[in-house]
């Protein structure tokens, strides 16, 4: 299961816990594809996402309520983080 297929399926802290180690690893083997490798630009995307991300639940069909985030949102700030700018 790749890592974006884990982050839609985080629903508890025992998942998101999961998804943190898969991300780190994803990080070692795979940071060449991440746009976002060092911390200031990853906070920068993490940043950006969470600005749009009204936008990215909303085109995805997905109604979520972002004034409490789940652990799932939380993963899913993560794992864009990556790669937006």
């Amino acid at each position: 299961m790749d890592i974006d297929e884990v982050a839609n399926q985080v629903q508890s802290r025992a998942d998101f816990e999961d998804f943190l180690r898969l991300l780190m690893v994803d990080l070692h083997r795979h940071g060449q594809k991440w746009a976002n490798t060092s911390l200031a630009e990853y906070l920068g995307g993490f940043q950006g996402f969470t600005q749009d991300m009204d936008g990215y639940y909303k085109n995805r069909g997905e109604d979520v309520d972002l004034s409490q985030p789940s652990w799932r949102v939380l993963a899913d700030l993560l794992l864009a983080a990556r790669v937006y700018e």
